[in-house]
């Protein structure tokens, strides 16, 4: 039971520290190319594109991943590829960071 709880805690801390790899002032440095479709702070200006902003680091930066990777499909993915094609794995992580410490505005 203990390496069970031992096993837990691990894979817990682990996807907590796979989160904090990115850097939210580095994300804001490179969200120009967002801002346009999700706004600066990651509230959306068009009710078509989705907000960024309040979104969990790990989804964002899962969904750029498979944007990029092509593993994603949907009514977005044409816009959306291209945007993550030239992303790294640091760039996704540091752009989910950013977007996932800004806050939902209500409309």
């Amino acid at each position: 039971m203990k390496r069970i709880l031992l096993g837990a805690a691990l894979l817990v801390l682990g996807s907590q520290a796979a989160v904090a790899a990115g850097d939210a002032e580095a994300g804001k440095a490179k969200s120009g190319m967002c801002v346009a479709c999700h706004g600066a702070d990651g509230n959306s200006l068009a009710p078509m594109y989705p907000n960024l902003a309040g979104q969990h680091a790990q989804y964002l930066e899962s969904a750029i991943k498979a944007y990029r990777d092509g593993q994603r499909t949907g009514g977005t993915t044409a816009m959306m590829t291209p945007m993550a094609a030239n992303l790294s794995d640091q760039d996704a992580a540091d752009l989910a960071a950013y977007f996932s410490q800004q806050k939902l505005k209500q409309k």
